[in-house]
């Protein structure tokens, strides 16, 4: 065959083809979703990992898919966007499955561990030591499909406006904490719960609670904490990375095209990889400015660190003991984390 006609044929070939691709396209119903946020969009990566999904599954679907985020409380108040989903009155809603640890506990293994795993060996475990397989059949009991969509880096563990001497200190204070963590803490007499973003400045001012965790220092920074306590606590003993996810309806994502589906689990990879990049980089400003603004960073000594692993290592025994999903899922983790111990020990720099 003469080059000129095999050129042909392959044009030929080309263009036949092309068509079939667009129509398969073309055959994509358009979607308009409405997604609770349960941070404001102005937080850095509590909320604009949020927006930055809106706009990136624009861009990847052509159009295609609509995702718009709308503020805490726009929909629904932020801690009832669980059920929302779940009822399919809200189509998705961004946040992190640590939220929804008082009505489904074993969803507090998939969103940050006290003492636990930094993003490597958490994302690890979830996409290759069968945490996946865990977390979908457990959203799926409350027909809700949810792909992880976000990653921070550790945060911050206390603001007090008084230092604070020791653990053993926080006896009586009331504090604003989060998921595994605020248990660990009850463990020494403290109080804690958990607040939605808008109310955690109010109640620190008006002296309803003594103290706070919220996140890191950039979006600490942020919240204005600072204006109140000046006294900070690192490490982040609690949440050493924390997964953010996409929820959503589940009978609207399985009528979506498996293309669509893609489209949305690949934007959400990107994101995860986005926020550890951001949240990585964005602390050291922040903490620059604080330190300016008259804030003292403290750290948790080698006494009191163990002190509160102790206090988790009991909370963890009773989440296993009361909840088989719990027990299950934390049993995966576990039994990853030790098998991986050897990578870390040899494959990593102390």
């Amino acid at each position: 065959m003469k080059l000129t006609n095999l050129l042909c044929v392959t044009a030929l070939g080309v263009a036949s083809v092309l068509p079939l691709a667009s129509t398969a396209s073309a055959q994509d119903a358009p979607i308009k979703w409405k997604m609770a946020g349960t941070f404001s969009s102005s937080l850095p990566q509590l909320g604009t990992l949020g927006t930055r999904l809106e706009e990136k599954i624009a861009v990847v679907s052509g159009g295609n898919i609509e995702l718009r985020f709308y503020e805490p409380n726009a929909l629904v108040p932020p801690l009832e966007t669980f059920d929302a989903v779940s009822l399919g009155a809200v189509d998705a809603a961004f946040s992190t499955p640590g939220f929804w640890g008082g009505k489904v506990p074993a969803l507090q293994v998939f969103a940050a561990l006290p003492f636990g795993p930094s993003a490597p060996e958490y994302m690890a475990w979830f996409y290759f030591g069968g945490g996946k397989e865990i977390f979908d059949e457990i959203y799926g009991k409350y027909g809700i499909k949810s792909v992880m969509c976000g990653m921070l880096a550790p945060e911050g563990s206390g603001w007090f406006r008084e230092e604070v001497k020791s653990v053993d200190d926080l006896k009586g204070m009331k504090l604003r904490f989060f998921g595994l963590g605020a248990k660990a803490l009850g463990k020494f007499g403290v109080s804690a719960q958990l607040l939605a973003a808008p109310d955690v400045y109010p109640a620190l001012d008006r002296g309803v609670i003594d103290g706070l965790e919220f996140v890191q220092p950039a979006i600490d920074l942020k919240m204005g904490f600072y204006q109140i306590a000046k006294h900070y606590y690192f490490p982040g003993w609690h949440q050493q990375s924390t997964f953010f996810d996409l929820m959503m309806n589940k009978d609207k994502w399985d009528a979506l095209s498996q293309t669509q589906q893609a489209q949305i689990e690949a934007v959400c990879g990107d994101n995860v990889r986005y926020g550890i990049a951001e949240g990585e980089a964005i602390q050291i400003p922040a903490l620059k400015e604080l330190q300016e603004k008259g804030v003292q960073i403290h750290k948790w000594s080698d006494e009191d660190l163990a002190k509160l692993k102790g206090a988790v290592d009991e909370v963890i025994a009773e989440q296993v003991e009361a909840d088989p999903d719990f027990a299950r899922a934390y049993e995966s983790f576990a039994t990853f984390r030790e098998e991986y111990s050897t990578w870390r020990e040899i494959g990593y720099l102390k």
